[in-house]
């Protein structure tokens, strides 16, 4: 499959949903071509946010909005019927504007580690606290994942559907930084096996390709590949040269890499060849042929465009699709 030279990470600012479904579908058609999305927005409050929607899609668990933050509770409430309306009133802007669309879709969730460390039991603690409870909360969200992308497929029938799981605190989780609810302690590592498994179960309910992305420094490039994904997204500033190695072998097994070398908030946007010259700068490092650059690297903003102003965040995502055409006309 064509994954397209470019793409947004998920976030958008603003509560619109149709004019940022207008963006993110017709931007890569005026710029160049790319992979486009069903976006989050959550500035339009809880259930809009990246770990109220995919609360939103559990299956026999449900959440409700705390002053600590959501929290696993016992029935729906007003807080999952409102991530279920924000999610519908997306979907039917994405219908809208992909009439007889024919491509790569990407759609974006939560991976199953990180709502573990966001997502609070009823004694206020992590679900990352609680073994069994992080089993069936990756259970919970691979069947209603399952759902969410069959609900996709059917709005947009000629879409080759990519599933992004969003795990900006696996680090974390892998090291045992996540703190406890008084903040003087942190939950103890989970084991690597575990983590490895549970994403693999989660990566599993689709049969086509899977990306994960992390906007966190040390993203566990190796892990994600054994447990499955085909793409890793990531913030490239954060690389060093202790990820050559890794990302070398990635990229000769065939792994796709999203490279954030847009920056997600506003500011001035360089030329595009020059977004990108980081990119090839680490090809002729590895000794990577140049001529692979198009279809081994998928250029994005560096992490969500939530906190960036709307015509930053449309000009970014232009940008992006400029700078993927630059690596695809001019690779050395």
């Amino acid at each position: 499959m064509a994954w397209g030279g470019a793409t947004g990470v998920g976030s958008m600012p603003g509560g619109d949903a149709r004019e940022t479904a207008k963006t993110v579908t017709g931007t890569y058609e005026d710029a160049g071509g790319g992979l486009p999305y069903l976006a989050e927005l959550p500035a339009r409050g809880p259930g809009a946010d990246m770990i109220g929607r995919t609360a939103g899609l559990l299956v026999e668990v449900y959440a409700r909005v705390e002053p600590s933050g959501w929290r696993i509770g016992d029935r729906p409430g007003r807080d999952t019927r409102r991530a279920a309306s924000w999610l519908g009133e997306d979907l039917d802007a994405l219908e809208e504007f992909t009439q007889g669309y024919e491509g790569p879709l990407k759609v974006q969730a939560v991976g199953p580690w990180t709502l573990a460390a966001a997502l609070e039991l009823r004694n206020g603690e992590a679900a990352l606290s609680d073994l069994g409870a992080c089993r069936d909360l990756a259970g919970s969200l691979a069947e209603g994942l399952r759902a969410h992308l069959a609900e996709v497929g059917r709005r947009v029938p000629g879409a080759q559907l990519v599933l992004q799981l969003d795990e900006p605190s696996l680090t974390a989780v892998l090291r045992g930084q996540i703190k406890t609810a008084s903040q003087y302690r942190t939950h103890r590592a989970v084991d690597r096996q575990l983590v490895e498994s549970a994403l693999r179960d989660v990566m599993a309910v689709h049969d086509g390709p899977v990306a994960v992305h992390s906007c966190a420094p040390d993203v566990p490039f190796a892990l994600l590949r054994r447990a499955g994904a085909d793409a890793v997204s990531f913030d490239f500033a954060l690389l060093t040269e202790r990820d050559d190695e890794v990302i070398g072998e990635a990229v000769e097994a065939g792994t796709k890499l999203f490279a954030g070398v847009v920056p997600g908030t506003d500011g001035p946007l360089s030329d595009p060849a020059g977004s990108v010259m980081g990119v090839r700068t680490l090809w002729r490092r590895l000794g990577l042929n140049p001529g692979t650059l198009a279809e081994s690297v998928t250029v994005t903003p560096s992490c969500g465009l939530a906190g960036a102003s709307p015509a930053y965040a449309r000009a970014a995502l232009a940008h992006c699709a400029r700078a993927a055409r630059s690596l695809a006309d001019n690779p050395e």
